[in-house]
C-alpha cells in the first residue's frame, strides 16, 4: 500500500503555538477594554437614554463573545500544504573542463587538539 505524503513547506505551516496565544490573548483584552468603556460610559453619560442600554448590553455581553473569540484558535483556516516541488530550482552547476578531468572536489575537515587543555590541579 503506497500513501502519498509530500513534505510540507514552510510557507504553509500554521502559527506557532506562542504567537497563536498571544494573538488570541491580545484580542480578549481588546474586548475587555471596550466592555469596560461600554460600562463606564453606561454610568457616566447623561441624561439616560436608549443608548443606556446599548452601553448595557456591551458590558454585559461582551465577556461572552470574548472568551469565544479567544478559545477559536488556529484551526478555523486549515491551510492546504503547498508542495516544496513547486519552489524555484537552483540553477545547475556546471563544472569547469580543468576540474571535471581533475575529479570532484573533496573538501576535508579534521578537528585539531586544544592548545589550553584543562588541567586537574587537585592532587
Amino acid at each position: 500500500m503506497k500513501t502519498s505524503h509530500t513534505a510540507q513547506s514552510a510557507t504553509s505551516l500554521p502559527k506557532a503555538p506562542r504567537e497563536d496565544a498571544d494573538s488570541r490573548f491580545t484580542k480578549y483584552m481588546v474586548m475587555m477594554g471596550i466592555r469596560i468603556a461600554c460600562f463606564i460610559a453606561m454610568a457616566v453619560i447623561t441624561p439616560y437614554g436608549w443608548y443606556t442600554f446599548v452601553f448595557a448590553a456591551g458590558a454585559i455581553f461582551l465577556p461572552y463573545l470574548a472568551v469565544i473569540v479567544a478559545n477559536v484558535g488556529a484551526d478555523q483556516g486549515s491551510t492546504e500544504a503547498i508542495a516544496p516541488e513547486r519552489a524555484l530550482e537552483a540553477p545547475s552547476a556546471t563544472p569547469a573542463p580543468a576540474a571535471a578531468a581533475e575529479g570532484p572536489l573533496v573538501i576535508r575537515i579534521a578537528e585539531t587538539p586544544r592548545l589550553d587543555s584543562p588541567r586537574d590541579d587537585r592532587s
